[in-house]
């Protein structure tokens, strides 16, 4: 896992390391801007190339380090590539200067819009504004005509209010006007650490607008941050890049990214019972098939025995389906507590097709006064957004996995915090949301979305997010839910730690989709787990 920063984070990690002598503003600057084009270059390799020449330009950085002044060159202004740099009024403008005598330096035609004052930029930020001023001029209205090459560096990650309208209408003039110039050649636009306009903790644009709409590439400094993983942030910012400008400490209280595996997953030597024993509470006879979605994850992932418990008149339609799993008959919550004598079944889901009433809410309340370890999903949601007092029965080995539906029946308050218009930042995001709302359960709490969140109720927090090279649209089909759930189940049987569980069933739930791939249906989740779990040498 690797750390996901806050705004306000990002900046105490630059003052520390500032502060300790370790490196200056002024150096960090210039390796986010460096970072930058380097960034740009990989990503579109044909941009080193003289244009219209297919060779290297004569010059590629040949200013020195404290010599911005480049070499002068000889090639026409029509055969260089053209940038347009938006430059802020703060520390992310002066990467942006940076990033214009670079590009300078390495043969483009480059022109700078200034929003702001020279005078009144933070002293990094004017010195590079000045080197710049040496080889350029600022505009302080729209550059006109064809650009190859936008760069958003007017914000970043320190905005907390919406964009001025003005600001917004010179960046659309900008964009517009260079689509016109040349609709067959459409500008790469790039943002400096994050696109101006979103807040950089929620993910949520500020006001109703962004400038630019969105990025092709966006890159970051250091560490990923929490607005390029949620809400709106994945789908506005295009490619997402990390450059390293070496502020290598930790932050407290920053959140896991969920990137790969937790350890523990390989078995064992044992019998099937040194493996855990999950319990999958299923519904009515028309209303099993969440229920053995469940179980089949559950049982895929490694729990040593499944059982599934199920009305009566449910038995043959199950036993139908069902050949690995067992069966048991349960008539009412005194059949629940009777089965859960066996001190073997170490963990429970409920909820997954289970239905709605008072035999169901019976099942779910001994099911809690047990203690054990439990799944909480779909139907068993709706029913502690219905009684108080099955609220009272959470434990700290539950955990409950809803959606946005079911978070907002669950947490009225909190969901209607999070849905307020983001106006001012940093903004409520869904990690607040998440932790605020394990923390008044005392249970992990599972936040479904492409930006899955989890966290604890100690305050450990994770974002497990399907977006940029973990992208999975195909889980959004039936079930895939209650698979889920029984995967984070049969983790539990196994002995995980309930925040371990739920961040690893979460990784293994989308490496099973992009496995997959196209044409997915939940059935497909558990039964890619053996080419997943081979892929990671297991």
């Amino acid at each position: 896992m690797t750390d996901v920063l806050t705004s306000a984070q990002m900046r105490s990690l630059e003052a520390a390391a500032i502060a300790s002598g370790a490196v200056t503003g002024l150096e960090l600057m210039e390796r986010a801007g460096r970072g930058s084009v380097e960034a740009i270059f990989n990503e579109w390799p044909e941009l080193q190339l003289a244009k219209n020449r297919g060779a290297a330009p004569q010059s590629v950085f040949c200013g020195a380090k404290d010599d911005p002044v480049p070499q002068r060159l000889d090639q026409n202004e029509s055969s260089l590539w053209r940038a347009v740099v938006l430059c802020g009024p703060g520390n992310n403008g002066g990467d942006g200067f940076v990033v214009a005598r670079l590009l300078r330096e390495a043969g483009w035609d480059v022109a700078v819009y200034f929003y702001g004052e020279a005078a009144r930029l933070p002293a990094d930020a004017r010195i590079n504004c000045a080197r710049w001023m040496k080889i350029g001029k600022l505009h302080s209205v729209a550059p006109s005509g064809r650009f190859d090459l936008i760069v958003d560096a007017l914000f970043g990650t320190g905005l907390s209010r919406p964009l001025p309208a003005e600001l917004s209408s010179v960046v659309e003039t900008v964009v517009t006007q260079s689509l016109l110039s040349d609709p067959d050649n459409r500008a790469k636009i790039v943002a400096l650490d994050i696109l101006s306009g979103l807040c950089a903790d929620s993910g949520r644009a500020l006001g109703d607008r962004l400038a630019p709409a969105f990025a092709h590439m966006t890159v970051t400094f250091q560490r990923r941050k929490l607005g390029h993983l949620l809400a709106d942030g994945a789908e506005c910012s295009g490619v997402l890049k990390s450059v390293d400008i070496g502020l290598s400490a930790g932050v407290a209280g920053a959140v896991a990214l969920i990137d790969q595996c937790a350890p523990g997953l390989a078995k064992k030597a044992g019998h099937k019972f040194s493996h855990g024993h999950a319990l999958i509470v299923s519904g009515a006879i028309a209303s099993g098939g969440a229920a053995r979605l469940a179980a089949r994850g559950a049982l895929r992932i490694g729990a040593g025995l499944v059982t599934l418990a199920c009305p009566p008149g449910a038995l043959m339609v199950n036993a139908a389906h069902l050949d690995a799993i067992m069966l048991r008959a349960v008539r009412d919550a005194a059949g629940m507590e009777a089965l859960l004598e066996d001190a073997r079944i170490t963990a429970l889901c409920l909820g997954p097709g289970m239905g709605l009433g008072a035999r169901e809410a019976g099942l779910l309340g001994a099911a809690l006064q047990s203690g054990r370890p439990a799944v909480l999903d779909a139907d068993a949601l709706t029913m502690l957004s219905q009684d108080a007092g099955l609220l009272d029965l959470l434990h700290k080995d539950c955990v409950l996995t809803p959606h946005a539906g079911e978070f907002a029946r669950l947490f009225p308050d909190i969901a209607a915090r999070l849905a307020e218009p983001a106006t001012t930042g940093p903004d409520y995001s869904k990690v607040d949301a998440t932790r605020a709302a394990a923390k008044r359960l005392g249970c992990v709490v599972l936040f479904k979305g492409p930006d899955t969140v989890i966290a604890a109720p100690d305050g450990r927090c994770a974002i497990h997010a399907a977006v940029y090279d973990r992208m999975a649209p195909w889980l959004a089909t039936a079930g895939s839910g209650d698979v889920l759930a029984g995967f984070i189940t049969g983790l539990l049987a196994r002995g995980f730690e309930t925040l371990q569980a739920a961040e690893t069933g979460a990784w293994l739930h989308v490496e099973c989709a992009r496995s997959f791939g196209p044409g997915l249906i939940a059935e497909d989740l558990p039964e890619e787990l053996p080419k997943v779990f081979r892929a990671m040498g297991l």
